[in-house]
């Protein structure tokens, strides 16, 4: 039990893909990087896939539990969840309407605009500005009105993108109060997203963001009554894709911002576990590696706009390289050859001993018979679980596969009298239908003693069966299951620090697979000493982050020739880097030269004329200030302090230096609000 009674202490919260993590840091320690003992208590809770609201309640009961702190100690709560990223990859969502205001027929086909749109509707109206600012023709509200009758019946929100609208959005405004007018239904322009030009690819951000905001919706409303049962009535904020913090209400609204929230969170984290200020990130899974580059205390972002799912968005999110690769990645043993060659994912298995620990009568006697019969198979060891029912709509051979399921996991044997059952099983896989259970690196590592977390002697009996296949000589791969099982882990240690190796070579401009493939690199990897010399590693340390981290990083940042900086609570640095950031707004205000004395200031309202560069500074500067202190207020700020900065664009016409565009951009930052 903590003695806080003194204390203002700061709650995070991480959904992880297995794991909810939930971490207790004191309020002060928190406002300082690498402050000792600040992090005060830690728990965890499996993840409640279907409603992850139920997961954040038991992780946060569990740590409020477990050191005794009252739930009046809280100040304030803060949640990083991988909700909208995954929304996106699984091509999820609420569907939404698009009103494409001045845009061209062809204008859907680009930047992925017409696949993301799907089915949706979209309506095309009349109007729209030019780059100055100026409307190029008048917006047609009656087209519009009629567009959106009856709409809400098939959409739950509505976007709204207009040609140039971040020049001038008077009609993306306009337009937005029209469809809360007909139709009541949540609606996000483009403008407030973002100030870049390129219409299909705001417009493309701004339908993702509505399709968004009903799924972030029930998030929040179900983790606040969660917290509220605890107890705990406090600020609710949300981490943002680059590491800033918003306040629950603003994530309401802007959704899209929280893609890659986990990633950008264990950055932060980072930063604030180790007290470092340049170190290359590796956050290990148990389904990817995540890794990404902390700079000057901040991580760095990706210039073009975060991917996700093969989406290209305006959205400001870390810079972020994931590989298939993590503590549950499947194990798999190649016959080919005299050696075996063991390969190591994309597929995430549930780890057999995981699957034991939970379902012992089913696991453990189908282990034992495995290991009586003279001849091995391929199959040993592998389990099938159920994460969907059949339906109607099933063909006849998939709904009995899923039909078996529901009685609970079943070996891989167990299905040998259906045809094609391997092939369907994969496809259902893929679905998210049906999960697999396998021998993992986590597996590995019960056998060999790095873990004792769930059921040691189900790891022990399937590593001996992956130990016994038999090679291309007709040999035992492996004599014995501790010797599978180190082999697994070196090969995890050896392709995790490929991966990274990759990562920073990527970052320095290479194509970081290619380079990987060069046997130069690859010797210089492996160690390689001759007349030669190739050190081939990092120049930053190492942090290693995830439960597994500890286990494997060490080794990983030896092979890389570089200092091993993985933190003691490196297993709950997401839910730390929850808790720890700033509230961070910015905005920028576009000062255009159409001609030699007249510089147009374009800060979202009416585009404003002066004949004087230093007036037109002066006014964009004192815009941009005032909104990135508001929009901090309105994300959760207590107080925010304003920087600002001056980008200006010249070009040489006829021996004259000509002004093209200035833009001042502001940024305000500061700590959330607390609760009294």
């Amino acid at each position: 039990m903590i003695d806080a009674s003194a204390r203002r202490v700061l709650l995070g919260i991480d959904t992880g893909g297995t794991y909810t993590d939930a971490v207790l840091l004191d309020a002060e320690g928190a406002a300082r990087p690498h402050a000792p003992d600040a992090v005060l208590a830690r728990a965890k809770a499996l993840t409640t896939r279907d409603d992850l609201a139920g997961g954040i309640g038991d992780a946060v009961g569990n740590v409020l539990t477990e050191s005794g702190i009252a739930p009046g100690q809280i100040a304030m709560a803060s949640l990083s969840t991988t909700l909208a990223t995954n929304a996106l990859v699984e091509g999820q969502g609420d569907p939404a309407a698009l009103v494409f205001i001045g845009f061209g027929e062809r204008d859907l086909a680009r930047s992925g605009l017409a696949e993301a749109v799907g089915a949706d509707p979209v309506f095309r109206i009349s109007g729209g500005h030019d780059v100055r600012g100026d409307e190029a023709a008048p917006l047609d509200s009656d087209a519009l009105r009629g567009a959106l009758a009856g709409v809400s019946e098939e959409v739950r929100a509505v976007a709204v993108a207009g040609y140039f609208a971040v020049r001038n959005p008077d009609h993306e405004r306009r337009a937005m109060e029209i469809v809360r007018e007909v139709t009541g239904l949540p609606v996000t322009g483009s403008h407030e997203l973002t100030s870049r030009i390129g219409g299909p690819k705001r417009a493309l951000t701004t339908l993702l963001n509505a399709r968004l905001i009903g799924l972030i919706d029930r998030l929040i409303a179900g983790a606040s009554d969660r917290l509220d049962d605890l107890g705990l009535s406090v600020p609710l904020m949300i981490v943002r894709g680059d590491g800033a913090l918003v306040s629950a209400d603003f994530a309401r609204n802007r959704p899209i911002e929280t893609i890659l929230s986990g990633p950008a969170a264990s950055l932060v984290g980072a930063r604030f576990l180790t007290g470092l200020r340049d170190a290359v990130v590796s956050d290990i899974g148990g389904t990817t590696t995540d890794i990404a580059v902390l700079k000057d205390a901040r991580p760095e972002l990706d210039p073009e706009g975060a991917e996700v799912g093969g989406v290209r968005t305006l959205v400001e999110a870390v810079a972020m390289r994931t590989h298939g690769l993590g503590g549950d990645s499947i194990v798999g043993l190649s016959a080919q050859g005299l050696v075996p060659r063991m390969t190591l994912g994309p597929r995430r298995a549930v780890p057999v001993s995981l699957l034991a620990d939970t379902h012992p009568d089913r696991v453990l006697p189908v282990l034992r018979v495995a290991l009586t019969r003279t001849r091995g198979r391929s199959s040993d060891g592998v389990f099938y679980i159920a994460r969907d029912r059949a339906r109607p709509s099933d063909p006849p051979d998939v709904a009995e596969i899923l039909a078996r399921l529901e009685a609970g996991p079943q070996s891989a044997d167990s299905f040998d009298d259906l045809r094609g059952a391997p092939r369907l099983l994969s496809q259902l896989i893929d679905r998210g239908r049906v999960q697999i259970s396998a021998f993992t690196p986590t597996d590995a590592s019960h056998v060999t003693g790095r873990h004792e977390t769930w059921h040691v002697d189900a790891a022990r009996m399937a590593a001996e069966l992956l130990a016994r296949q038999k090679t291309g000589s007709g040999v035992r791969a492996f004599p014995s299951a501790v010797d599978v099982s180190a082999a697994v882990i070196d090969a995890l240690c050896q392709r995790s620090a490929e991966v990274v190796l990759s990562a920073a070579l990527s970052h320095d401009g290479f194509d970081g697979e290619e380079a990987l493939g060069s046997p130069v690199v690859q010797a210089g990897l492996a160690g390689h000493e001759g007349v030669a010399s190739l050190p081939v590693g990092l120049t930053m340390p190492l942090i290693g982050l995830g439960a597994s981290s500890p286990t494997y990083y060490p080794d990983v940042a030896r092979r890389l020739r570089t200092r091993d900086a993985t933190p003691p609570d490196a297993a709950v640095a997401n839910a730390v880097g929850a808790v720890v950031g700033q509230v961070i707004q910015t905005c920028s205000v576009l000062i255009t030269c159409p001609s030699e004395g007249r510089y147009i200031v374009h800060d979202g309202g009416d585009p404003r004329q002066f004949d004087d560069e230093g007036a037109a500074v002066d006014a964009a500067r004192q815009s941009a200030r005032s909104q990135a202190e508001g929009a901090a207020r309105a994300a959760g700020a207590a107080t925010s302090s304003v920087t600002d900065h001056l980008r200006r664009e010249v070009a040489t016409v006829e021996g004259r230096e000509m002004v093209v565009e200035i833009a001042v951009t502001a940024t305000a930052s500061g700590r959330p609000r607390f609760a009294d």
